[in-house]
């Protein structure tokens, strides 16, 4: 196998403009991998550090180190570069080097890799006889974290081409609706500005319901039929409203307090009306008990922990022997590691609890987690629908497309 000659990294930006970390790896003088770190605006408490004390330059500083300590060795070995990493870092979060310089590391030897042996990334992240391209889910409608005053608490209502039995016509069908919702939107408010979210969603001013009436709208405006062709889904992030001295969810736009009862019916109410498909963190990243019971509630939505979750494994443990959700974001970027966020993959997996591999709402262009989500048989990929940061993972499912080697789309 190609073994590891150089790697350099440097400080580049992301969608929001903000710091990011950039490492290349090069394998026998000539394989170039090449990895950007992600970074998110709700992020969760549990999650891998991304800097030390919030300095990029200060990752950046322990690259040399961990640098001369896997130079000379084969850059398939994953297992071996994470125990180097950890070696270094020596805590449990990597709030010593940053998961962000660990994310960098392990994704662009992966990529090194497959082009030495001439594969693709995804066959080397994921040994199977068969492989299926994950459902794209994209963020049609943004508010919460992700957009200004004015838009709804509810931070994405995302859209899931369902009935698509093609990679192209899951990702066409997504456009279709987002570009219909602009005009359901200005027919609305005229005076709508045509403003987004970080993920490329539109940021109008309205409350929650009429944010997915106004989805519901579109769709049915194209002729489908939610549950059939497309599907909405609905990410709360409620830990960004939740008020642990109140002990309530505060919804400050909408003018409202969710009690942790309350909450519940607010989510059952939301699911049932507007046939949600995918529900994701409906309830603040401890309350196990309530995901629980959302989870036992709706056993054909996907009830999806995040911020509960964190791409950690013994987090996941929990949730699984509480039965607390059974779908589960995969975010390499909130492990830190590749090689923690594929040990978390095997986990949800071997448990059947289904995977959505997704992106973040700081991104750059790279294209590595489309691979992500096809090696780790993820149900779906959640990578926004507008954006060139997200239409990069969009066009490498396109690419990935022309080689015959994924039999068909996912069914969820």
């Amino acid at each position: 196998m190609a073994k590891i000659t150089s790697i350099n990294g440097r400080l580049i930006y992301n969608s929001r403009g903000s710091k990011a970390l950039e490492v290349d790896v090069v394998s026998d003088n000539q394989y170039l991998g090449r990895s950007c770190a992600p970074s998110g605006a709700s992020v969760g408490k549990y999650e891998a550090v991304s800097f030390p004390n919030d300095q990029p330059e200060e990752s950046l500083r322990f690259l040399d180190e961990i640098s001369k300590k896997i130079i000379g060795y084969e850059s398939d070995d994953l297992k071996f570069i994470d125990e180097v990493i950890k070696s270094v870092d020596g805590t449990a979060d990597y709030s010593k080097i940053g998961g962000s310089l660990a994310y960098a590391i392990t994704i662009a030897t992966m990529e090194s890799a497959s082009k030495a042996v001439n594969k693709q990334l995804f066959q080397l992240i994921g040994d199977q006889n068969e492989y299926r391209f994950p459902l794209p889910l994209g963020n049609i409608l943004g508010g919460g974290a992700h957009a200004g005053p004015g838009t709804p608490d509810i931070q994405e209502i995302l859209i899931c081409a369902t009935g698509s039995k093609t990679i192209r016509d899951a990702i066409e069908t997504n456009f279709a609706v987002h570009k219909e919702l602009q005009k359901v939107i200005e027919k609305v408010d005229p005076t709508f500005t045509n403003g987004k979210g970080d993920e490329g969603g539109w940021a109008p001013k309205c409350k929650n319901e009429k944010a997915l009436e106004f989805c519901v709208t579109a769709c049915e405006n194209l002729g489908y039929t939610l549950g059939k062709e497309v599907s909405l889904g609905v990410d709360f992030a409620s830990s960004t409203q939740w008020n642990e001295e109140k002990g309530k969810y505060v919804y400050e736009r909408a003018g409202f307090e969710n009690t942790p009862e309350k909450q519940i019916e607010f989510v059952t109410g939301i699911i049932k009306k507007y046939k949600i498909i995918y529900a994701e963190d409906a309830v603040h990243e401890e309350a196990f008990e309530d995901m629980a019971e959302l989870t036992a509630k709706f056993p054909d939505t996907l009830i999806v922990g995040d911020d509960l979750t964190v791409t950690n494994k013994n987090i996941l443990k929990k949730a699984i022997e509480q039965k607390s959700c059974n779908a589960a974001i995969l975010k390499v970027n909130q492990a830190g590691s590749l090689y923690d966020a594929l040990e978390f993959a095997k986990l949800a997996s071997s448990n059947n609890i289904k995977l959505i591999t997704s992106h973040r709402s700081g991104e750059s262009i790279d294209s590595q987690i489309s691979h992500i989500g096809i090696g780790t048989n993820s149900k779906m990929l959640k990578i926004g629908v507008v954006g060139g940061e997200r239409v990069a993972k969009i066009n490498e499912l396109i690419r990935i497309s022309e080689h015959d080697l994924i039999q068909g789309v996912m069914e969820i």
